[in-house]
């Protein structure tokens, strides 16, 4: 029944785009963080096409009141999920306002910060729009938004579009931000926090602005190190003038995302704000890229629907490799496209869902739709991809699409056999390896891969000369990686002449392969290990720290005293991992108490989930639990990242095995927040 109610449903909203078609909004709205609440006054424009007696809007679980359509009140229905005009609306142009308050169950988010601040932002894509403002769940409605937000003076507000003005009433400034051109509701946003922002400007002159918190300014040039860069390689390879009036790029606590293409404003998580260090592990570049080439590809042409998913996120995903492409070279390119073809080959076993289906895995929609994209870019020749691409972007913009309308572009460039295609790539779910290894041995690297990545069941003896070689050469890092992942399990005595090689590669990437595949550690090669607490990797650095702590008790203080003012990334694995060693280290401080206090605080809710989670683990791992740890732990169930949530839930459902912990979770019980205590008791019951 369900799914007729969805089909009728989904009909109904396709019969109400062709009798009405919405053309603008604006809302006035204030926002209550304490009580995380938001309420507005909003104004729609629209042209009724042909005459009706309903018309609804998505919104979930808002109260409204002063509903008018052209000035004069009308009666409303209010079914929790939408708000429905009845009305007997005629051909013309129609003015629709009302006022509405929420408390948003999801979409709009409020992240409690130190110091009593605060971050909120939103999330419409996968979690729609309509949980926070009246809006239209279907992507075909396409409006221009017009967001006035008003909000404490101490913050930065950031919404769509251009802003058109800031005015201050006391301790309440008012941001009032302008659309030019439609979209679909999934990509409306707004967020709110204590940043500060660099401007620059495009080669094209558009304005580019790069937020970010005061606390990480030296973290700037790292984290938007090519962002420029990507902007105007983008530009210049799509051959389509960026779509809109400005392209901002924020990051925010706790966000549920790599990262978010809201029109004009990306939102990303604060993972990818990175020093020079740390950016040899994690950077933003790829999904700076990904988002960014959504502009054109989600936000100025959107999918019909879920079928048509790859024509988003296989663009976002292909052109993001082309721009990292023109900045770390063809190697990074084809290794790339390597290890996502060994991926996509091997979820292809169990994965019987094709990249033409609404239910396609990210792996399919993402990677596979790259593939396709890179096969189709190869086989057509560069100029009449470029062609092709441009006219289905000029063509289509700011409509919705499906394949057929790219395809419709790509016949008139080239007599490709699309169809062949199309069942290959598109709608058959194994991987066409030789098409793919034909493509991919162009490059010299991706040759020397296969070749190395055959001899993965060859006794050692026999391929030891050639993996010799490859790590005196001067091939690119992937190669020599996956000669040192072909090490692990090899007898230490064979392979210890090439694992020494591997770290005098001097490549960060091979050293940690390393570090990563060497568990135990002889004592004639502590020496060498050793090094590795000096490569520029906090992930080296914390690999390489806890197997020498495990495998070297006598050395546990020299190691300790060493990495003793670690930090490492901004969600303090090296830190909290220290703690942790250096609590767990018999007679190594006198200061357990307050190291055990700096650990639990990791834990507590001044920081993000990453860095809770990390902390919550160690102190569970090390057996460092107080009232306060399953507190803490507890307040993670009630967390709106569902992978904090779940590790909190399967942690405790663990740790209530035991008896003892029963009865401290039970004591704690009456103390706990309200939505603490929910989550709690469930578990208790189970």
């Amino acid at each position: 029944m369900k799914y007729i109610f969805l089909l009728f449903t989904g009909f109904l909203f396709a019969q109400q785009t062709q009798n009405v078609d919405f053309k603008s909004v604006s809302g006035r709205l204030t926002l209550n963080s304490k009580e995380k609440t938001i309420a507005g006054a909003v104004d729609f424009q629209f042209e009724v096409l042909k005459d009706c007696d309903t018309i609804s809007l998505d919104a979930k679980n808002m109260e409204f009141s002063n509903v008018q359509v052209n000035e004069k009140e009308i009666i409303f229905i209010n079914t929790t999920k939408q708000l429905k005009l009845v009305f007997p609306f005629k051909k013309g142009q129609n003015h629709l306002t009302f006022n509405y308050t929420a408390k948003p169950k999801q979409a709009l988010y409020f992240v409690d910060m130190e110091n009593d601040e605060v971050q909120i932002w939103t999330q419409g894509q996968g979690r729609y729009t309509s949980n926070w403002f009246p809006s239209f769940d279907d992507v075909n409605e396409k409006l221009i938004f017009n967001l006035g937000i008003s909000y404490d003076a101490a913050y930065q507000v950031v919404s769509n579009g251009i802003l058109k003005e800031k005015t201050a009433n006391g301790n309440v400034n008012h941001w009032q931000y302008q659309m030019q051109k439609p979209m679909s509701s999934y990509l409306l946003m707004l967020a709110i926090g204590k940043f500060d922002k660099k401007e620059f400007k495009s080669k094209s002159k558009i304005p580019l602005e790069y937020y970010y918190e005061p606390k990480d300014v030296d973290r700037f040039e790292s984290t938007y190190r090519y962002s420029k860069r990507i902007f105007d390689f983008l530009e210049r390879e799509i051959g389509v003038k960026y779509p809109w009036q400005i392209n901002r790029q924020i990051p925010v606590r706790d966000f549920l995302y790599a990262g978010m293409e809201n029109t004009t404003a990306t939102l990303f998580a604060t993972r990818y704000v990175v020093d020079s260090i740390g950016f040899c592990d994690r950077n933003y570049t790829n999904v700076d890229a990904h988002e960014l080439a959504h502009h054109w590809f989600g936000d100025l042409i959107t999918a019909e629907s879920s079928t048509h998913h790859w024509l988003q996120e296989g663009f976002a995903t292909y052109f993001a490799l082309l721009a990292e492409r023109d900045i770390y070279g063809d190697d990074y390119f084809y290794t790339k496209l390597y290890d996502t073809a060994q991926q996509i080959k091997f979820a292809s076993r169990t994965d019987t869902i094709p990249v033409l289906n609404a239910k396609a895995s990210s792996l399919t929609f993402y990677e596979k739709g790259a593939w396709a994209l890179f096969v189709l870019h190869e086989s057509i020749g560069d100029k009449a991809f470029k062609k092709a691409i441009k006219s289905y972007l000029n063509k289509y913009a700011y409509q919705t699409v499906n394949t057929q309308n790219f395809f419709d572009e790509i016949k008139k460039v080239s007599d490709f056999d699309l169809d062949k295609f199309q069942k290959t790539w598109l709608e058959s779910t194994a991987f066409d390896t030789p098409t793919a290894n034909a493509l991919l041995s162009k490059n010299k690297t991706i040759q020397k891969r296969l070749e190395i990545d055959k001899l993965k069941k060859t006794p050692l003896a026999e391929k030891f000369e050639v993996l010799k070689s490859t790590l005196e050469s001067d091939f690119y890092e992937s190669v020599k990686q996956s000669v040192v992942d072909q090490l692990e399990n090899e007898n230490y005595e064979a392979k210890k002449s090439l694992l020494l090689l591997a770290l005098e590669t001097n490549n960060v990437k091979v050293r940690q392969n390393v570090a990563e595949t060497m568990t135990k550690i002889p004592e004639d090669f502590r020496l060498n290990y050793e090094t590795l607490l000096n490569d520029k990797s906090y992930q080296t650095q914390e690999t390489a720290l806890y197997w020498l702590w495990r495998n070297f008790p006598n050395q546990r203080a020299t190691y300790l005293d060493q990495s003793k003012n670690w930090i490492g990334f901004n969600d303090f694995n090296l830190r909290t991992l220290w703690l942790s060693l250096a609590l767990s280290t018999t007679n190594y401080t006198n200061d357990n108490e307050n190291l055990i206090n700096e650990l639990i605080a990791f834990s507590s809710s001044k920081y993000e989930a990453t860095t809770r989670q990390n902390a919550l683990e160690k102190l569970i791992a090390f057996k460092i639990i107080n009232d306060q740890v399953l507190t803490n732990l507890v307040g993670a169930t009630t967390h709106h990242m569902w992978q904090f949530s779940k590790f909190g839930r399967d942690t405790i459902r663990l740790l209530l095995k035991n008896p003892e912990m029963r009865a401290s979770f039970n004591r704690i019980l009456p103390n706990l927040t309200p939505d603490a205590q929910f989550q709690l008791n469930r578990l208790l019951k189970e």
